[in-house]
This record gives C-alpha cells, sequence and structure tokens, in this order.
C-alpha cells in the first residue's frame, strides 16, 4: 500500500521511482488517521527520490565520513529498524554526542546496491517517519523540552462550537484581541468570555479582518461543501510545472560558472545533493522541514532570516540542522539586490510566505526563473494559491481545524488534534520531494520549475487515506531513533532523518546555527 502511494506520487511529478523497502505499518500513532502511513509515503518519496537523482548523477548515495563523524557500526548507519526492533547489543553504542554518521561508499552501499537489481536500495520504516513527525516533540536542549505554544494559543468554546486562535506571534495576538474587542495585554479568561458571546465562524471571520490567524471547528462534510475545500478539490498533491523564462535562454544543466551540480560539499565529502544550493525562505515548520530534509542529503542550505521578523524560538532551533543563517532585510533595496544575488547562485528556493506577499517584493517564481534560468521554485501554503483563502494566513493546527480533522479525531463535540503537526511535517517532505523531483526533471528536459504544496491539500490526502482503528495505540518507542549533537546552544537531543537511499541513511554534519550568525552569501 505505502509502495503503491510513493510510485503513485512519482507518476504525478514525472518521475521513475525506484522501489521502496517498507517495514512496519499503523498505527504507530494513537489516532483515527493513518499517520504512519502518510509519514512513511512522504518521508519515503524523498528517499526515492534522492536516490534517483544520485543515480542519474553517479554520486554516492550517501556522504564520505567527514571529520567528525561517528563509526560506520553507529546504529543510524545500520540496518533500517523495523515496527519493533530493539538495538543490537553487539553495535548499539547508544545517542552519539557527534553530529549524524556518515557511511563510507567504499562499503559498497552505492546508488545500486538494491539486492539483485540495479535499482539503488531505498527503504522507509514506518515508525522512524511517524516519529519524525514528532521532531519538535523529542527536542530537547540540555534536556529540556521547548512549549511552542504561547499563552493565547488554543482552542475557545463560541456559542455553537468551537474556534482556534493561533497567537504565537505577537502581532498575531494583538490582531486577535483587537477582532475581540479586547485591550492589549487581555488575558486567557477574558478571551474566553469574548469568544463565548459569538460564533466560531464570527471569530474566525473578525480575527482574519484583523490580520490574524483563526479557524473555527468544522467537520468533514461542512469543509467538503466550503468553496476553499471545492477550490483545491481538483489540485495534485504536488504540483509541479515548467515556468517560462521571458526574454532569456533556459539553463537546465544547472552550471552557475562554478561546475554543475554534484560538487563536494563544504565538509568535504561527496554526497548525494552535493553541489545544490537551497534558498530557504520560511519559517515554523513545514518549509523549515522542507530545507532541513534537503540538508540531510548534503545540500548547501542557507536559510534567510531578518532581525525583525517574529520567530518561535526552539523552533528555529529544532528545524535548521544542517544549515547556516543569514539575515536580509527585504524592505530596502539594498537588501532586495542582496536577495537577488543570492537567487542567482541557487538552484532551489523554498518560501513559505503567504501567496503573492514575495511577488510583490518582485521574488515571485517568474521574477526568479528570470534571475536563474533553470532555479526550482517550491512555494508552501496554508490553503493553496487559489480559491477564497488563498492570501488566507494559516498553520498546521488551523488548518486541522478548518478541514474536519479535528472534529473527527474525536468525539465531534469538542476538538482534538492530531498527535503531531502532521500536515507540517508532511507537507515538508513533500515540498522536498518535488524540489528533487525538478531537479530530476531539469536535469533531463532543462527549463526553470515551479512545485506548489499547501497543507490543506495535504489534509485531503490525509483524508483519503482512510481511517484505521488507532485511537488506543500506545505511543511508539523512541529512543532508538535519538541522536544528541553538541551545539552553541547546548547539548542538542533530537530525532535523526527517517529514510535510506542507496543503502546509507540520511543525517546532518553541522548543529544548528544562531540566527543570522553567517554572511549573506553561499560558501565556497
Amino acid at each position: 500500500m505505502i509502495e503503491k502511494f510513493i510510485r503513485d506520487l512519482g507518476a504525478g511529478v514525472g518521475v521513475a521511482l525506484p522501489a521502496v523497502r517498507v517495514t512496519g505499518q499503523d498505527p504507530v500513532l494513537p489516532s483515527v488517521f493513518p499517520l504512519g502511513t502518510m509519514a512513511a509515503a512522504s518521508a519515503g518519496a524523498v528517499s526515492a527520490a534522492v536516490a534517483a537523482y544520485a543515480a542519474r548523477h553517479g554520486r554516492p548515495a550517501g556522504p564520505n565520513p567527514g571529520p567528525n563523524s561517528g563509526p560506520v557500526s553507529d546504529p543510524d548507519s545500520g540496518p533500517i529498524p523495523g515496527p519493533g526492533s530493539e538495538p543490537d547489543p553487539a553495535t548499539d553504542l547508544g545517542p552519539s554526542s557527534k553530529p549524524d554518521p556518515v557511511p563510507d561508499p567504499a562499503l559498497g552501499l552505492g546508488p545500486n546496491s538494491g539486492a539483485g537489481s540495479g535499482d539503488p536500495e531505498v527503504a522507509i520504516d514506518v515508525r522512524h517517519a511517524a516519529v519524525a513527525f514528532q521532531s519538535e516533540r523529542h527536542f530537547r536542549t540540555d534536556g529540556k523540552a521547548m512549549d511552542v505554544w504561547a499563552a493565547l494559543s488554543g482552542d475557545y468554546p463560541a456559542s455553537d462550537g468551537w474556534v482556534r486562535l493561533h497567537c504565537n506571534f505577537d502581532h498575531h495576538r494583538d490582531a486577535a484581541l483587537r477582532a475581540l474587542g479586547l485591550a492589549p495585554g487581555s488575558g486567557k479568561e477574558a478571551v474566553e468570555r469574548a469568544c463565548a458571546g459569538r460564533t466560531a465562524v464570527e471569530v474566525e471571520e473578525a480575527v482574519v479582518r484583523e490580520g490574524g490567524c483563526a479557524a473555527a471547528m468544522r467537520s468533514r462534510a461542512e469543509w467538503l461543501a466550503h468553496p476553499q475545500a471545492r477550490a483545491l478539490a481538483g489540485l495534485p498533491l504536488v504540483g509541479l510545472s515548467r515556468l517560462p523564462v521571458p526574454g532569456g535562454p533556459e539553463d537546465g544543466g544547472g552550471s552557475r560558472g562554478r561546475g554543475g551540480v554534484g560538487e563536494h560539499s563544504a565538509g568535504g565529502g561527496v554526497r548525494p545533493l552535493g553541489g545544490v544550493r537551497v534558498l530557504d525562505l520560511t519559517r515554523v515548520i513545514a518549509g523549515p522541514v522542507a530545507a532541513r530534509t534537503l540538508a540531510a542529503y548534503g545540500a548547501d542550505v542557507l536559510r534567510v532570516g531578518a532581525a525583525h521578523l517574529p520567530e518561535v524560538p526552539g523552533l528555529v532551533v529544532e528545524t535548521a540542522f544542517g544549515k547556516r543563517s543569514c539575515h536580509v532585510d527585504l524592505r530596502s533595496e539594498t537588501g532586495r539586490e542582496r536577495l537577488r544575488e543570492l537567487v542567482r547562485g541557487a538552484d532551489v528556493v523554498i518560501q513559505a510566505y503567504r501567496p503573492g506577499t514575495l511577488r510583490a517584493r518582485g521574488f515571485g517564481p517568474d521574477d526568479l526563473a528570470a534571475l536563474r534560468p533553470g532555479v526550482v521554485c517550491v512555494d508552501v501554503s496554508a490553503y493553496g494559491s487559489r480559491g477564497p483563502w488563498a492570501s488566507r494566513r494559516g498553520f498546521d493546527s488551523l488548518v486541522q481545524m478548518a478541514s474536519g480533522i479535528a472534529h473527527e479525531n474525536g468525539d465531534g463535540l469538542r476538538p482534538a488534534p492530531l498527535p503531531a503537526q502532521a500536515l507540517d511535517h508532511a507537507t515538508g517532505y513533500l515540498a522536498a520531494f518535488g524540489a528533487v523531483a525538478a531537479l530530476i526533471r531539469r536535469t533531463a528536459e532543462g527549463g526553470s520549475w515551479h512545485v506548489e504544496v499547501s497543507l490543506a491539500r495535504t489534509a485531503t490526502w490525509l483524508d483519503d487515506l482512510g481511517r484505521i482503528d488507532g485511537g488506543g495505540v500506545p505511543r511508539p518507542t523512541v529512543e532508538d531513533l535519538l541522536a544528541t549533537m553538541d551545539s552553541p546552544f547546548g547539548t542538542l537531543t533530537y530525532v535523526t532523518p527517517p529514510g535510506l537511499a542507496g543503502g546509507v541513511r540520511p543525517g546532518w554534519t553541522t548543529p544548528p546555527p544562531r540566527q543570522g550568525e553567517h554572511p549573506a552569501a553561499w560558501a565556497l
């Protein structure tokens, strides 16, 4: 079943993927929705696409060991764990305090190592993928978990149901308070009273009008009848289309005057996505997960933020493994020109601002293709790029409420969120998959490419996957899927990236950087 879903994803973007060996099955996480299946299909598709890309370019599917790599006998480079696997005492060294191990291609785990075939060996474990969907929940800094929710973020009873407010950013909190007629600094009890006197949709619309983020809890039937759901119905899960380059030639080879794709990475090892430059213009979870996933396969990822933009402190660290970080202020022409220079040297640009936001500053997909013929533009949004909610602000928890997931996952009387930010993580993996698929298409056909994914379209996919009897399943064991790494923030405990491409695992060789730590320039 999962193997078929992965094949279907490849067919949807016009790429033939190698066979994927799947271990484990649902239920993994406590939910009526098959979250393990969703996780394994989305993460497994990335592994398959990376293996196909690496084989096409003659690259090893796994990185060479760097100077700080752990030994090859580390469990993260061994056989993929099964659904109930226990560490092998002969090889298990426990969580490593070093960067993820990077096996040596000389061990014979090259791109044509699939048993009895010329295909790359590709595998995904359902439990590992599902636990990766909860990565921020298992993340620790010096043993301490992070709290990603602000005081006013949460579900509130309305006069006819429930509404969720997303107030993690101060300006979204202030917008919610204005919409409810409350004074700045008002607390949760005042918000509860204000919501109780209005319908859920009235609260939702008032908050959105003020520039905030809210969603009324809808049933599945109510969502399917909604104009936004109808606008999404005909869209592919991963949209991939070729971009025109007005007035200029198209460059399909990835050449930037510095050699083609497949260069040695800054860490000194040849990696499957080595030489692929990725601009990460994203925040929170979905977009950052996409870029972090590409970094795990060796892409040179430069995360572009700005000092004036708010961040969720823990998430901006947890999603930054393997990346560098710079600041660019797009409010100034100097900053915009700096970003143009970065785009001219990029292979992939991932952005997760509301549709139209970057286009208004001269960085829409067509603008990027004109700046850098051959670029792959990846757009991540909450509700998609068409329909009445196309420009609406949104987050995973809000899409769960709006689309009927929070209604059906519980008893229908009060919202019950999924046990993971599953829409965020799945959309992030699908965005990474789309990016690699576009690189494969670019190699074969030339041109610039546009990838589109959204949380709401991913929610439709989850709905299409059906239901399981998983509401009472115990939470999975995770200890064998965790590792540690020293960082500027302290010792970090994190979920290792799932998957197996060409016989070896993805991994991060550098810890999360401090925000703006690096210059706004590509590494040599």
